[in-house]
């Protein structure tokens, strides 16, 4: 018969707190298994710890109101009973008889004064009968159900535990999973440098820990679980390496062997911030951001949850061969728990040529595509896909070709002192390309000296804004300018986000906003 013991308190989980006891047996059970856990494993781990917990106190207090009537047990008068079967009615014990059935074997009654004042008679002494099977808590009461506390609040207790944790000394995680340091294996600079001297060898890696462990033969007479992750902590805690696999997987790699652009942010990404008022412009900055992907927004395009997305790049990124992890696209790419950097693989879906690609996280960029994007000869604002792998840890990538025609193309050109202009030129286009964002480049040298020579930075971000204005609108028959491509062209020489860019435009006395995102220069600028 189950009992239907006391609920928790209605808002127990949503108001869970780890206590010391947590800690405590949390630490115990994991020296108990000799194996590391992430913090969704432990979660889960102590909500079952804790709902039987609960479960023996709640039990106990109802215990503590009377003893639990059952036909096989003798009573007797003045004893205080509760009745499951009557939803836990309690009773008083005021005389005990002889019982007689010639069905039954010898037996007794028990008069009972209930809590309404009523008067009713019980088995008792009776060894075979329905009521005395073994009380069992009431598993569909949801406060102790773990299956729906599980799928309710485990990724909430999860996170209190790896806060909790990150403040416990002797408690050390990778990739996600924690274990006590103190009873770790012993990993040497020996054994690091054997390490070391595998991933060279490798090219730099990127190697999973078993195989670095098979190589080294570190000695341990302990699981192998602990000895990897003994091994990932030495690895981590040594600057010579680098954790660069995804969410769920460990890969080293020699941190000196990296690419320069995953090392240190190219400098054509690299960002200035300016004081701007943001408010002035929401609705516009987030229309803008609803046209572009640029890392420098992390709140800004919508997150689309298609599997596939058309991306065309500004010039840093086209120039430094890198991709904007801008919330929508970063879903098609691998993440990590802490490594601040992930390594993959791009495949080209037209030839099937496979090529690492990083994920840097900390500057919210992917690198890799220099060298692609050159073959394929995309210009900035050219179109191509990025979709995810059929494997996990490989992302697709497309460019959208078409036939090669020459058209009028906005195209800039660099002076001799470095002054930068736009002018319409046919160009040979061999790709599919966004019209507000496309631009050809005839001398790349020339613009990458404006960024290396750092003259970009002589004058303010507000002024290269409306010189690169006035050169957009020179091209335009309505005198007039969008905002993606003018964040296009601002872009061409100084690296500026696209609510800064709005920002800015809308604190400019001298340029109109005339809707949809398009602007003009006053009459008076424009003959400045």
């Amino acid at each position: 018969m189950p009992v239907q013991i006391e609920n928790l308190q209605e808002k127990y989980w949503e108001k869970f707190e780890i206590q010391e006891e947590d800690l405590e047996f949390l630490y115990n059970h994991l020296l108990e298994i000799e194996t590391p856990l992430t913090a969704k494993e432990l979660a889960e781990v102590l909500i079952r710890e804790r709902i039987r917990r609960e479960t023996e106190r709640l039990l106990e207090l109802q215990s503590a109101r009377g003893e639990i009537y059952q036909p096989q047990k003798t009573y007797q008068p003045g004893e205080h009973l509760q009745f499951p079967a009557l939803n836990w009615v309690k009773g008083k014990v005021l005389s005990v008889r002889p019982g007689f059935n010639p069905d039954l074997p010898a037996f007794e009654v028990i008069k009972v004064e209930m809590e309404d004042g009523s008067i009713r008679e019980f088995a008792a002494s009776l060894p075979d009968h329905i009521l005395n099977q073994s009380i069992q808590s009431e598993i569909n009461e949801p406060a102790l159900n773990p299956d729906l506390i599980l799928e309710k609040y485990s990724d909430q207790i999860a996170d209190l535990l790896t806060q909790t944790f990150e403040t416990v000394a002797d408690l050390v995680q990778i990739a996600g999973a924690w274990f006590p340091r103190s009873l770790l294996v012993d990993v040497s600079v020996g054994h690091l440098n054997l390490a070391e001297a595998l991933l060279e060898m490798s090219g730099g890696g990127p190697l999973p820990t078993e195989v670095i462990l098979d190589q080294i033969e570190l000695p341990t007479d302990v699981n192998r679980k602990l000895t990897e992750f003994s091994m990932n902590l030495a690895l981590q805690e040594d600057n010579r390496f680098d954790e660069v696999g995804p969410a769920g997987k460990t890969l080293w790699f020699l941190r000196r062997l990296e690419p320069e652009g995953v090392q240190n942010t190219p400098l054509y990404l690299r960002y200035q911030p300016v004081s701007v008022d943001t408010s002035v412009a929401r609705s516009e900055i987030e229309a803008l951001n609803r046209l572009v992907f640029d890392e420098l927004e992390p709140e800004g395009d919508l997150p689309k949850k298609a599997e596939e997305i058309e991306v065309s790049l500004i010039f840093p990124h086209w120039r430094a061969g890198t991709i904007p992890l801008s919330r929508s696209i970063a879903r098609l790419f691998p993440t990590a728990y802490e490594a601040p950097r992930v390594r993959f693989l791009f495949v080209d879906e037209e030839t099937g040529k496979e090529f690492p690609g990083w994920v840097v996280r900390p500057g919210r960029y992917v690198f890799g595509l220099r060298e692609w994007i050159e073959e394929k000869e995309l210009i900035p604002g050219s179109l191509f896909v990025v979709k995810q792998g059929k494997e996990p840890g490989k992302v697709i990538i497309k460019a959208l070709k078409k036939k090669s025609t020459k058209e009028w193309l906005r195209t800039v050109l660099v002076g001799t002192d470095g002054g930068v202009v736009l002018t319409m030129l046919k160009q040979q286009i061999g790709n599919e390309y966004d019209e507000r964002m496309a631009i050809a480049i005839p001398d790349v040298a020339a613009l990458d000296q404006v960024w290396e020579t750092g003259t970009r930075y002589k004058t303010s971000l507000e002024k290269t804004i409306l010189s690169m204005m006035r050169e957009m609108v020179k091209l335009s028959p309505q005198g007039h300018v969008h905002a993606q491509e003018l964040y296009a062209a601002v872009n061409l020489v100084r690296r500026c986000p696209p609510g800064v860019l709005v920002s800015i435009l809308a604190n400019q006395p001298n340029v109109l906003h005339l809707g949809d995102l398009y602007y003009r220069l006053s009459d008076q600028d424009l003959e400045v």
